[in-house]
């Protein structure tokens, strides 16, 4: 694909909506989240994989982003591993009307980059990609200026979170012991009740 100008970024920017469609309510991270056993259903085999909605340059950001944001450690893989970008690709192609936002997102990420260091955010090194991230990273700390960039990567991080903590993986990183049938229930665990310091009320 051909390298990404300044003039490329500045179109797709202008076709993108206001800050505010970049970000999620709470009730639309819930049907995401809804929707991520039937999404993860339909997948295909990881290796296999042909993005149905994100450029390909668009997809290899994709990739990039999610495992800054949940890379891999002692305890379980990172968010490509888990099939985040393929969670993400399925869920934006399901929901049209966030597609503008998602490709302007992304459009916002390059234009950033290109601004701060002259080249894409895929182009950047690990250190400098890390840096634009940090600058948007927390809402109360960023430049004014930066709204869109913090209010796409808040909206972003809760996808890859969904994304990754429905996954196998995820569930098996939580340790998430739900769904399993008890012949017997014997009370919540002593070290469990007395860590939330709180006890049964005695039998009368």
């Amino acid at each position: 694909m051909a390298k990404i100008t300044r003039r490329d970024s500045l179109k797709l920017l202008a076709a993108a909506p206001v800050t505010a469609g970049f970000s999620w309510t709470n009730g639309e991270v819930q049907k995401a989240h809804e929707q991520a056993s039937r999404a993860v259903k339909q997948l295909p085999s990881l290796e296999d994989y042909t993005p149905q909605f994100f450029t390909d340059h668009e997809y290899r950001t994709v990739e990039v982003l999610v495992d800054l944001i949940i890379p891999a450690d002692d305890r379980s893989g990172s968010a490509t591993e888990a099939g985040v970008p393929q969670f993400i690709d399925f869920i934006v192609m399901d929901e049209p009307g966030r597609q503008t936002a998602m490709r302007g997102g992304l459009a916002w990420i390059d234009y950033f980059s290109l601004r701060r260091y002259d080249k894409t955010f895929l182009e950047c090194s690990d250190e400098e990609r890390r840096k634009l991230l940090d600058a948007i990273a927390w809402p109360e700390r960023a430049d004014p200026a930066l709204s869109q960039g913090v209010a796409f990567l808040n909206s972003f991080r809760d996808l890859t979170a969904t994304g990754f903590w429905t996954s196998e993986m995820g569930i098996q990183d939580l340790d998430f012991r739900g769904n399993r049938f008890l012949t017997e229930w014997t009370g919540c665990p002593q070290e469990a009740l007395d860590q939330l310091e709180v006890q049964y009320p005695d039998e009368a």
